[in-house]
């Protein structure tokens, strides 16, 4: 399983600040983080680009 922290769902996005991605993490529907380290939270990859494609269809990430 590939993991995403912040730094990668930033670059995911399309290189937004650290703030708009930390909104967007926080919306209701985007995917729960797996943990929280002593370096932020994680997230499975797969499932960030999932939301990516299906709620900002316009989004590239670099897995499509």
């Amino acid at each position: 399983m590939r993991l995403a922290g912040m730094s990668e769902i930033q670059q995911m996005l399309g290189g937004v600040s650290r703030q708009r991605a930390s909104e967007i993490v926080a919306r209701s529907g985007f995917p729960a983080p797996l943990d929280t380290l002593a370096t932020g939270r994680i997230w499975a990859r797969d499932a960030v680009v999932a939301w990516i494609a299906e709620n900002r269809p316009t989004q590239r990430t670099d897995e499509q």
